[in-house]
């Protein structure tokens, strides 16, 4: 995929996300892509994604729900972008907490669609801006910690061999 094509994809997923609309929203990515939510973990398949944007995620976010991605790079099946989102909750115990969150995307590509979509967001941001006891953000951290540490790129970096360190420079 080309850069253009890349950017246009994520302009249609990111309106689709704004909009609710579950159906346009999985339309962007391929039949058996995977989407790895930082909250609600990973859902598998067209069907699941359009839940999980209309049943889980906007249920939570409310209707005033934004989300730009900026500065996206494509080379070939992998794309990359930072984004910006925002929404006032609707979680009955943080109702009308207004959270701003940046992040990391990384897309794998197929056939002008997402195939797998990963996110790296700072969590704890969005939990401070909501007010969630300390306790609680520790708990939740621990779990996105025992995730990272599961999977099995993360194994296979940790076995290989520790590189040397480079000279310093002259």
């Amino acid at each position: 995929m080309d850069a253009p094509a890349f950017t246009r994809l994520l302009d249609r997923m990111t309106r689709a996300a704004e909009a609710g609309d579950g159906t346009a929203f999985a339309a962007c990515f391929t039949e058996d892509a995977t989407y790895h939510d930082y909250v609600y973990g990973p859902h598998a398949g067209r069907a699941e994604i359009g839940r999980m944007l209309v049943e889980l995620f906007r249920r939570d976010a409310g209707p005033d729900y934004r989300w730009e991605m900026l500065d996206p790079v494509c080379a070939g099946d992998t794309g990359y972008a930072w984004s910006l989102s925002s929404f006032t909750s609707t979680v009955p115990e943080f109702a009308g907490r207004r959270v701003v969150i940046d992040g990391i995307s990384r897309f794998r590509l197929r056939d002008g669609l997402i195939a797998e979509y990963f996110e790296s967001v700072n969590g704890c941001v969005a939990m401070v801006q909501l007010g969630v006891a300390p306790e609680r953000m520790a708990k939740v951290a621990r779990k996105w910690a025992d995730r990272l540490l599961a999977r099995p790129e993360t194994a296979a970096f940790e076995a290989r061999a520790t590189r040397p360190s480079a000279p310093p420079p002259p």
